[in-house]
């Protein structure tokens, strides 16, 4: 009988956590301090990205095309012959 009052306990408990947990979350004053977070950051952002200097482009014709008119080969090696060799 105990055991079964304990679990009762524990199992109202977590109902009224869950509870209160969505209630917080889903009331007005919730949502109205987090939009107006929100919003303050959306400012500061744009305030910001106002005040960012632009900096020069300084990387034309910087890469240099080699051509490349060796070609060496390569031997293929097999992997059976490999292991058959004695050498």
């Amino acid at each position: 009988m105990i055991k079964e009052i304990r679990y009762l306990i524990f199992l109202l408990i977590i109902m009224i956590f869950i509870f209160f947990t969505l209630n917080y979350y889903f009331s007005d004053s919730h949502k109205k301090k987090s939009y107006r977070s929100l919003s303050n950051l959306n400012k500061k952002i744009q305030s910001y990205s106002q005040k960012l200097p632009i900096l020069e482009d300084d990387t034309q014709n910087i890469i240099e095309y080699v051509k490349n008119t060796k070609t060496k080969k390569k031997k293929k090696y097999l992997f059976w012959e490999l292991l058959n060799k004695n050498d």
